[in-house]
């Protein structure tokens, strides 16, 4: 970097070369020096968040004369342009750094200090630690943007998506409910049931996963700021915590609460944890969802093709023709990816050594990416495959007819060894199990065919 490309920045360590016309100073560019780790920087929501405390921070801190109005309204427009968006590529810090976020919050604080000191009208300079971190530490600051960004970003786009793809699934449910198909448990034949039932299945899982999630992010809304360094609150105002937390109510139109206890909310990401695991069942329900779509669409010719999945690209670069089943192996493949990701926030919650948690930035990454791939990716199953699945009738049906299971029925009236006989010799003989009782008049034909309808096998018979 020649001299007429940087400009010199100290803080308590020293100088450091900081690009001319950057936003962010001294112990920004420390830690792009201490962390060259990655291509991986925290998210927009993130970073959104870390603008939206900072603006709260500010309101609170001139409200309660700890600073002039004038230097509060400065920060205040200064944190808002990070809130809006438009300065994202001064957010610069790899995710793998310090433990607690100390450069990011940093990171933000510089920034916004920047901007604000072109605003305002006062002779001293807004300082980045003395005025924009007034009252926080990062240790309060970044479990405070970690709630918010996940809680905002399930509300608004994870829980929306899957009430989208639950939509979807009643729907098929309802118009599959005539469709009598054979079931399977062990991948071998099981007794006949109904589409709309297979599909009402998956609607439950999903409802079950939008409970889950729901119930786990409430926990978020309980806010570590104003703990400060351990959760003593040192350097704060006693009034700062609950200020904090209703100005960021209002700024966030989420209603959010002070910590129960600030000892907790710094040292333990129980809550983070536990919104994962709400995750990770969900990418498991998913998963099992989108492998059984997989297995009930393959063929065309030669797997079960009992439903006809929508065409949306060509399937091979040797095979004409050849259509694959992309959009549900997208869902598994990020089904994958939240499932590790679920793996890497469980080791971190483990790190909350005495009165802080020491991974928190690949904490808050994990949890952000597994809200936000499997957003997009169940909207896309839903709109582009779920939507437009389509039922082969007579395949379906021709199942039932072949298969053995089909004895089921029968057990109650001549007996379970009697019925499994009938079975094995339809299997020997190539035949239908209604075959062979018709054959050797086991029961009258008008009874074998009440008897085998599967429409008297897909609800309790007795």
């Amino acid at each position: 970097m020649s001299k007429k490309d940087y400009r010199l920045e100290s803080d308590s360590m020293g100088q450091m070369r900081v690009p001319k016309n950057a936003l962010y100073a001294a112990q920004t560019a420390r830690a792009i020096k201490n962390f060259p780790i990655s291509d991986l920087k925290f998210k927009r929501p993130f970073i959104e968040a870390l603008g939206v405390i900072k603006f709260c921070a500010a309101k609170v801190n001139g409200d309660l004369k700890l600073i002039p109005k004038n230097i509060s309204k400065s920060i205040m427009k200064g944190a808002q342009e990070v809130i809006d968006s438009k300065h994202d590529n001064e957010f610069v810090v790899d995710i793998f750094q310090t433990g607690s976020g100390t450069s990011t919050n940093m990171n933000a604080n510089e920034v916004i200090s920047s901007l604000a000191n072109r605003y305002s009208k006062s002779k001293s300079k807004i300082h980045p630690n003395d005025h924009v971190n007034l009252c926080q530490s990062s240790n309060d600051v970044i479990p405070t943007a970690m709630h918010i960004s996940a809680l905002k970003l399930a509300n608004r786009d994870l829980i929306p998506s899957l009430k989208l793809l639950k939509k979807e699934l009643d729907k098929k449910s309802k118009s599959f409910s005539k469709i009598y198909k054979i079931g399977r448990t062990h991948l071998q034949d099981a007794t006949p049931m109904t589409l709309g039932q297979e599909f009402g299945g998956f609607s439950q899982m999903v409802q079950n996963s939008i409970d889950f999630i729901s119930s786990s992010s409430s926990a978020l809304k309980f806010l570590a700021q104003g703990g400060t360094a351990v959760g003593t609150g040192i350097n704060s105002h006693p009034k700062f915590a609950a200020n904090i937390s209703r100005e960021i109510s209002k700024k966030i139109g989420i209603k959010f609460y002070e910590a129960k206890d600030h000892f907790e909310a710094q040292s333990s990401k129980d809550s983070i944890v536990n919104l994962s695991g709400s995750l990770k069942t969900c990418a498991t329900s998913l998963m099992k969802i989108a492998n059984d779509i997989r297995w009930l669409g393959s063929g065309p010719r030669c797997g079960f093709g009992e439903i006809i999945l929508p065409s949306i690209q060509p399937g091979s670069s040797i095979m004409p023709g050849k259509v694959n089943p992309v959009l549900a192996e997208s869902l598994t493949q990020v089904c994958a990816q939240v499932i590790g990701n679920d793996l890497t926030i469980t080791i971190a919650g483990q790190s909350g050594n005495f009165q802080l948690n020491v991974m928190m930035p690949v904490m808050a990454h994990n949890i952000m990416e597994s809200i936000e791939i499997l957003s997009s990716s169940v909207k896309a199953f839903t709109l582009d495959c779920i939507k437009d699945i389509k039922v082969d009738k007579e395949k379906c049906e021709s199942y039932i007819e072949d298969s053995l299971a089909m004895c089921t029925s029968l057990a109650p009236i001549i007996g379970y060894n009697n019925a499994a006989n009938v079975a094995k010799k339809a299997y020997k003989n190539g035949k239908t199990v209604r075959q062979v009782v018709n054959e050797d008049k086991i029961l009258d034909k008008s009874k074998s065919d009440k008897i085998l309808d599967p429409k008297t096998m897909v609800k309790p018979s007795l």
